[in-house]
């Protein structure tokens, strides 16, 4: 289903939990991290999206989250020819977005990665609420920031290290974007420079993997992108 203008409507999710840090999705068998998302299918509205895909990319029900905000207006990406399907283009132009801000008021075990046949991510983890952006497909970062932005008034204050209004939005959004130096992270680094992905330590089920290389992700996800544009 497109707009007149070639997008496809689509919903983002922005989970909280009480520390105020967000969940974060490993794309299964890749090593690319995201935010769930998803198709607003024929008939559904925005909020019904975002509870279907809620429940069907990490196994949550209405009852275990609050909803805290959404975004104003659609945010609109624009994916690149190579990643679109020959017999879409010139059809299909990309994703506009309605984003939600959630809060977590279950536990971490009513989150089900395994809730339907078809599994968006084999692995999951909580993550500062500015999310280092160089692991992100990139044609999506800008999207990405404009949410995290507009709906970070709403992130409830919590103690300063989890403050989403805080100046860690620099040090993630921007400095997360730099070219890192392959010597950069020693051993003791790993938590921020090795993996990227600062602050926590990985739920990881059975099975599931984890390349802590941000350009093997990059690339991963460029292979795979097309599956969920």
């Amino acid at each position: 289903m497109l707009d007149r203008d070639g997008f496809r409507p689509n919903v983002g999710i922005i989970l909280l939990n009480q520390r105020s840090q967000v969940f974060w999705g490993k794309r299964i068998r890749t090593h690319s991290w995201q935010f769930p998302q998803g198709g607003i299918d024929r008939g559904e509205n925005p909020e019904q999206a975002m509870f279907r895909e809620l429940h069907e990319e990490v196994g949550l029900m209405p009852q275990h989250v609050q909803v805290l905000a959404r975004t104003r207006d659609w945010l609109r990406y624009e994916v690149p020819d190579r990643f679109i399907r020959r017999d879409a283009r010139g059809h299909y132009k990309g994703q506009k977005q309605i984003w939600f801000l959630l809060q977590l008021v279950g536990h971490d075990w009513d989150l089900n990665l395994r809730a339907t046949d078809h599994p968006e991510f084999d692995a999951w983890r909580w993550n500062d609420y500015w999310v280092p952006l160089d692991v992100v497909v990139e044609f999506k970062r800008g999207v990405y920031e404009m949410a995290l932005t507009e709906l970070s008034r709403f992130v409830p204050r919590v103690d300063n290290r989890f403050d989403a209004r805080n100046d860690h939005r620099n040090r993630y959004l921007r400095g997360g974007m730099r070219q890192r130096d392959p010597g950069e992270a020693g051993s003791g680094e790993h938590s921020l420079h090795s993996s990227g992905l600062p602050g926590g330590s990985f739920e990881l089920p059975p099975g599931a993997t984890f390349e802590p290389d941000p350009q093997t992700s990059l690339a991963a996800a460029s292979r795979n992108e097309k599956h969920d544009l």
